[in-house]
């Protein structure tokens, strides 16, 4: 009788352990993400709408991009008040995320001031000096 408790208390300490190592691997999935997750990511394109000299430049996101006054940016800003690395257009999973990289002149979203990373969505405008960027 008491093999027959311990075997059935041995069982269901085996259960108990495999719902935790489920359930602990369920939450590291959920942090770190599938492989298949990041190919999901939003590809959205940014496209220079008003622009002295870049009217009609557009580019596509599909992870990171810096826009800016320096030969270093990912996309060079033929604008006097453009800083050397302006901002950041960062694709996550099924967003766009605007981060004002402590440009001197700000950066705008929709005729408001950015000051944290911002998600931005089709159709908004963000400004930097005279030019206009829309997101599509």
């Amino acid at each position: 009788m008491t093999d027959l408790i311990l075997t059935a208390l041995r069982l269901v300490f085996l259960a108990l352990l495999v719902l935790y190592v489920a359930s602990v691997a369920r939450a590291m999935a959920r942090h770190v993400g599938p492989v298949a997750r990041a190919a999901k990511k939003a590809a959205s394109q940014v496209v220079i709408v008003r622009s002295e000299t870049q009217a009609g430049l557009t580019r596509t996101v599909k992870d990171s991009i810096t826009f800016g006054r320096s030969d270093d940016a990912d996309v060079l800003l033929e604008d006097p008040y453009a800083s050397e690395f302006h901002l950041r257009f960062t694709a996550e999973e099924d967003r766009l995320v605007l981060t004002d990289l402590g440009s001197t002149n700000g950066t705008y979203l929709n005729g408001r001031r950015v000051s944290a990373p911002v998600t931005v969505s089709k159709g908004d405008a963000v400004q930097v000096g005279k030019t206009v960027m829309e997101v599509r």
